[in-house]
């Protein structure tokens, strides 16, 4: 694990103290990796919800029923 020095206004770190005793964290270092985790897991949830944008933003394909028949003509006229 890598260690990281940051520096914060006094009021943060009173802000910090009071986190991690009202919500049971062993330590600054804990609160601030579950901050870091969640904060982390948002960034993912932007991701998918851009890339999900992209697909409904995208041209219509073809219907399942023609690709499927095109995949089985393949495989019917592929050697073995």
């Amino acid at each position: 694990m890598t260690t990281m020095n940051i520096s914060l206004p006094d009021t943060l770190k009173s802000f910090i103290d009071e986190r991690v005793k009202s919500r049971g964290y062993g330590s600054h270092s804990e609160y601030l990796r579950d901050l870091v985790r969640k904060d982390a897991i948002e960034a993912d949830k932007e991701k998918m919800r851009g890339l999900i944008m992209d697909g409904l933003n995208s041209p219509v394909g073809r219907p399942w029923s023609e690709t499927k028949a095109e995949l089985l003509k393949r495989a019917k006229n592929s050697p073995e």
